[in-house]
């Protein structure tokens, strides 16, 4: 059997599997809390291995591995920022949020404001942040799908990539959060045990000597001790003074960029107690830790195994280096069969987060756009989940054909850029209501739209987009910057315009303040915060 068959028979039965916890968890999302909270009826494991499955992303498994394979030193950037980007949201926002809030980022931010302008502001920065993130999913998901069914021509992986996008829209709109939470716990087992068991191979082929496996790699990648080394990638001297502030730039979107993700703030409502979410994230972090230093092994040993046939973006490393160990200790159908495995375990992968960033931007549009902006808040929980689903139609409509274009970026650095868009705009508007007495309506709308619009025109005018071989359209040059993440200066520009806007107004309301100060330290009256 070809591993192009063996493939898509675990596609086949993994799409079954979930699509059958989907209908299952269908028949029990009854009201709004069901379907944007899960009822809040998760534990802090069940909540911290959805978690898990919710952040390690096709950008993770693929991308990662891919930039290590590729840039040696420099690509293990993404795994440490990833991580202690979880310490930000541990420490300032878990807990706070979710004892604050009710079903989105915007419940916390319009308690003690204006609603009306701060839940279209909100809503508006949700659904941006998670069509960036889906397009990396959607890029990961061509590449992969491309590489194991034999699909190289563009208009096969564009398919593969609608395909995708068809299969997350089920999700949301008949499983909710209980069904997308449950596909995310299943998907994070799969690809613990799927990156555990290619390191263990590939460590065994090196007799679990990692300096060995390190030589190897910088020996194979044809750059020698300068793979093992900072500087191949970020903050050459080629670059000059750019691209050491583009290294700066994109370490300071790595971590900041977690707590301020729509995707990631709603996990902590769908836990009954404070306790249960400091616990999801210290479970969620545990996880996510394992699994980074996997990524190490992953990334080198795909260096050194698999170097020369890695297409150009990375996305394939980690599925042939499963195919190449496999093949090197099991023989020709060992190296079938984990190809197979390993791809259907990124496929569980793409398909989880994809599901959780849909369900994410389509909540916000249904409960902070529609419900209260529109409608300001004469709308029954019915009617409010219904154009939710509807809302998932569109915004996966927009991501699918946003992704088209982007399929020649690497998926980690397109995260990234997501990363970027979150913590300019999303996270000084979530840490200044949290903390700072004074801000007020006006502070968070400067905040969520000067950060939001400074990083989007950046990423628009930088060679990410045009002006390179590798940019979204390289026939074109209209890049007026050479950042390619905009963070070091889209983050301070948010920051700044939150305080600008809060101080140039006049609004402020201590006892809203004191109120929320309370809520968000004792949990009390958190389900009922609608902030109407």
């Amino acid at each position: 059997m070809s591993h192009e068959t063996l493939s898509t028979i675990l596609f086949v039965v993994f799409v079954a599997g979930t699509l059958g916890i989907t209908f299952w968890a269908s028949r029990n999302t009854k009201s709004a809390s069901d379907f944007y909270a899960g009822g809040r009826s998760f534990s802090g494991l069940q909540n911290g291995l959805a978690i898990g499955g919710d952040y390690m992303s096709a950008a993770s498994f693929l991308g990662i591995a891919g930039i290590i394979a590729l840039s040696g030193y420099d690509g293990f950037l993404y795994s440490i920022g990833f991580l202690v980007a979880w310490l930000v949201a541990l420490l300032l926002v878990a807990e706070l949020m979710r004892n604050s809030g009710k079903y989105t980022m915007a419940d916390v931010l319009a308690f003690r404001m204006s609603p009306r302008p701060v839940r279209t502001a909100a809503g508006v920065s949700t659904i941006v942040v998670s069509i960036f993130y889906l397009l990396a999913q959607m890029v990961g998901a061509g590449s992969l799908v491309g590489l194991l069914l034999g699909v190289t021509s563009q208009t096969g992986k564009v398919w593969t990539i609608i395909a995708v996008g068809l299969l997350m829209i089920v999700y949301v709109v008949f499983g909710g959060m209980k069904g997308t939470t449950w596909v995310q716990i299943v998907k994070a087992v799969m690809l613990m045990v799927g990156a555990a068991l290619i390191t263990l191979l590939v460590l065994g082929k090196f007799g679990f000597n990692l300096s060995g496996l390190l030589g190897d790699a910088a020996g194979a990648s044809g750059k020698g001790e300068a793979f093992l080394k900072p500087g191949l990638k970020y903050g050459t001297e080629a670059q000059g003074i750019w691209g050491k502030i583009d290294l700066i730039s994109l370490g300071l979107a790595l971590v900041l960029g977690t707590a301020g993700l729509p995707h990631v703030l709603i996990r902590f409502y769908t836990v009954p107690t404070a306790r249960d979410a400091r616990k999801s994230v210290l479970w969620g972090i545990g996880i996510i830790g394992v699994f980074y230093l996997l990524t190490l092994v992953l990334g080198f040993g795909a260096a050194a195994l698999v170097h020369g046939k890695i297409d150009k973006s990375g996305n394939t490393a980690a599925p042939l280096l499963a195919q190449e160990i496999g093949t090197q200790v099991f023989g020709d159908v060992g190296g079938t069969v984990l190809l197979a495995v390993i791809a259907a375990v990124a496929f569980a992968t793409i398909l989880a987060v994809v599901a959780g960033l849909t369900l994410a931007s389509s909540s916000s549009f249904a409960h902070d756009l529609y419900a209260h902006v529109f409608k300001r808040g004469q709308v029954t929980d019915r009617q409010e989940v219904v154009v939710a689903r509807i809302a998932a139609f569109v915004i996966g409509a927009v991501a699918i054909a946003l992704s088209i274009f982007a399929q020649s970026l690497n998926v980690a650095f397109l995260v990234s850029l997501a990363f970027a868009v979150a913590a300019s705009g999303n996270l000084p508007a979530i840490l200044y209501s949290l903390f700072w007495k004074r801000f007020n309506t006006a502070g968070a709308v400067s905040a969520i739209y000067g950060g939001l619009i400074s990083a989007v025109v950046m990423v628009i005018f930088s060679p990410v987009v045009s002006g390179a071989k590798t940019a979204m359209f390289p026939d074109v040059d209209f890049h007026l910057i050479a950042l390619s993440n905009p963070g070091i200066f889209s983050i301070p520009i948010g920051f700044l315009c939150g305080y600008l806007g809060t101080v140039l107004s006049k609004e402020y309301s201590a006892s809203k303040y004191a109120e929320i100060e309370v809520r968000s330290l004792t949990g009390i009256g958190a389900e009922q915060a609608t902030g109407h």
